[in-house]
């Protein structure tokens, strides 16, 4: 089955929180407010929409929402809903002009959700294998989401989206040391026009063979953490390549407390070989809806009690429909770097 790329996220209580522009009432009267999460990729062969709708209680019928949310039911529409994909596209900042391309959702049952929170193992979902645009910095493109309800009302959302061509890991070769240094490396990248917000990771990998046992796949890795672009550091010169910075120790730190203890014994007889793989950068960007969501969310998660906002880009409903992309590049060490692995003969590391 192909990869699915969605946030599976239902917000049981989100009906129930103070919206930026609309107050619910938890036993208010049953109203059907629909709950839309889909994050558009356009590097991936399908994307897919989550619709379901909220529940609540009333004054004479209070609910266990835990209960509930457990009933295939209570969050489904009891019918297929007409759910479209409108495209748009702008050039050069003018406005977004519809491209008269209109694309139908269908659905398709998954049957391996696991237990949880709400209900499994099947999950109904919305999606569409038709290809996604993201054109370059200069080119954008749109997507808005309409769906019909039952009830003849109609629920949007649009997003930007994210991943154009400009997009792209710049930097060639890392360097570490094994010697104490208060010196940095820099990972560049070229930002993305369309994205609030950045993740980027890096990861070694490295096989490791002991005596009379098999090889074992092994890594270290590292995540700087989600950023806005501002966070980063602009290449004086440059329309818009940035860098994250690291430090030249990191490398030996990770494999010296990855290692530990597991090393060659008797060089001329070594109970453990290593051999490098690669060394892969993962930058993922997504639009700056996201990265409201997750600011909102980390608010109630730390709020005492009191009312608190969840954001939601859904016009008629609550939710996020928003867009990301990740992009990866294998990046070759620098000659230096790879002399202090080889020297570093306790550890292993041999010339495949």
């Amino acid at each position: 089955m192909k990869n699915i790329r969605f946030i599976l996220y239902f917000g049981v209580l989100v009906a129930c929180f103070y919206s930026c522009s609309t107050d619910v009432d938890i036993y208010a009267e049953y109203k059907d407010i629909p709950i839309i999460y889909a994050m558009l990729d356009a590097r991936a062969d399908t994307n897919y929409v989550k619709i379901t709708k909220a529940f609540c209680g009333t004054d004479e019928n209070p609910i266990n929402a835990n209960e509930v949310a457990l009933i295939y039911d209570s969050s489904n529409y009891d019918e297929k809903l007409d759910a479209r994909l409108y495209e748009y596209e702008s050039t050069y900042g003018n406005h977004y002009e519809p491209t008269h391309r209109e694309l139908v959702l269908d659905t398709i049952t998954i049957h391996n959700k696991e237990a949880g929170v709400f209900y499994s193992p099947d999950q109904i979902l919305y999606y569409t294998a038709e290809p996604l645009l993201t054109g370059s910095n200069h080119h954008k493109y749109r997507y808005e989401l309409v769906v019909s309800k039952p009830d003849g009302d109609t629920v949007t959302a649009l997003t930007t989206m994210v991943g154009s061509e400009d997009f792209a890991i710049v930097s060639g070769n890392v360097s570490f040391q094994m010697e104490q240094t208060d010196a940095m490396g820099s990972i560049l990248f070229r930002a993305d026009g369309a994205a609030g917000v950045y993740e980027v990771k890096m990861q070694f990998n490295y096989r490791e063979h002991h005596s009379g046992q098999g090889i074992l796949n092994k890594s270290v890795s590292r995540s700087f953490g989600t950023k806005s672009l501002s966070e980063f550091t602009k290449v004086e010169s440059t329309e818009n390549t940035y860098y994250e910075s690291y430090s030249l120790n990191w490398l030996f730190s990770e494999l010296a407390n990855a290692i530990g203890s597991d090393t060659v014994v008797n060089s001329n007889n070594p109970n453990v070989v290593r051999y490098i793989d690669d060394f892969v950068v993962t930058i993922s960007a997504a639009g700056d809806d996201l990265y409201y969501y997750y600011l909102a969310n980390e608010a109630i998660e730390s709020s005492l009690g009191g009312p608190f906002t969840a954001y939601s880009n859904i016009e008629g409903g609550y939710g996020l429909f928003s867009s990301r992309t990740t992009i990866e590049k294998k990046i070759r060490f620098s000659y230096g770097t790879l002399l202090d692995l080889y020297r570093k003969q306790s550890w292993g590391f041999i010339e495949q």
